[in-house]
């Protein structure tokens, strides 16, 4: 039995891993709205380049209309509108509560699968999603008690503003809904020549953001800033092109739950660099996650 959906969701996630880090650097440095529109302009010539030698082609071109409807649905639906919402999450209740919101990213993939394609999840699948998302929420939890174990648990009970879970539930959702459209739409077409389609709607999409709120110039000077561009060149391949990718290649090969569930690890993969570049203590209660993390993963290939 061939395993490439669930393999290139694990690549997925080490994919993500690397742009998240990247693009956090970034985004401090020039802001995260510059972030997203310099990654994908990077992102759409990487493509053009890559299928020009694979293809023959710059663009997509023998996609077929209705392909290019649901691929541009859905880089606008994860791209602009999922990506938008969690950074606005990230501003009202913090990075640590909006990525413990995301992990219910996979869960939401499955339910929109199982509306719009008829997907049914064994009750082992739904076992390894379950005990997978377990580790996560270990682990960012725990990577945020920075403030005392007191306050984090008042603060998880009852501090945090509907405005910004709502926020992060939207972000979780525009992820796992333009996941779905991107399963819908690609069938068995080319997953690279799928991701620039998508890239190409969510280009469009910041494009137009950019000049209705006139932040031209803003766009401008994080182009002139050389430390940023490196960070976002960096991430630009490992995350609209090589992430993307892989994750649609996983959504082609498996089910869209159990992709998303894979694919949601980034939080764990994060320690080690996080220990070894950033100088972070690591606990037990984190090093438990990501074995529980793991052990969910393994639960996908019995």
């Amino acid at each position: 039995m061939s395993y490439l959906g669930e393999f290139s969701a694990l690549l997925t996630a080490i994919f993500w891993t690397v742009t998240s880090l990247s693009f956090e650097s970034a985004g401090k440095r020039v802001g995260s709205l510059s972030v997203n529109l310099i990654r994908l302009i990077l992102a759409f010539f990487l493509y053009a380049v890559y299928l020009k030698i694979t293809r023959g082609m710059f663009l997509p071109l023998d996609a077929g209309l209705e392909r290019w409807i649901w691929l541009s649905l859905s880089g606008l639906v994860g791209f602009v509108v999922g990506d938008l919402l969690l950074f606005q999450a990230f501003v009202v209740i913090g990075a640590r509560i909006s990525m413990l919101i995301m992990s219910l990213s996979p869960p939401i993939t499955a339910l929109i699968s199982w509306l719009m394609l008829g997907e049914i999840l064994t009750p082992m699948n739904w076992l390894g999603m379950t005990v997978t998302l377990t580790g996560i929420v270990m682990v960012v939890l725990k990577r945020g008690e920075k403030s005392g174990q007191g306050l984090l648990r008042r603060k998880i009970v009852s501090s945090y503003s509907l405005k910004g879970i709502l926020l992060a539930l939207g972000g979780a959702a525009g992820q796992a809904a333009g996941l779905v459209l991107s399963k819908k739409g690609m069938g068995s077409y080319d997953a690279f020549a799928s991701s620039q389609i998508r890239v190409l709607s969510g280009l469009a999409g910041f494009l137009l953001i950019i000049l209705v709120m006139k932040r031209w110039p803003m766009v401008a000077r994080a182009f002139r800033n050389k430390p940023a561009m490196k960070r976002i060149v960096l991430g630009s391949v490992f995350g609209p092109f090589l992430g993307v990718s892989f994750s649609l290649l996983a959504v082609q090969h498996t089910r869209a739950g159990i992709a998303a569930t894979i694919m949601a690890i980034v939080p764990v993969l994060i320690i080690p660099p996080a220990v070894i570049l950033f100088k972070e203590k690591v606990n037990w209660k984190e090093i438990a996650g990501a074995i529980i993390t793991v052990g969910g993963i393994m639960l996908f290939f019995l």
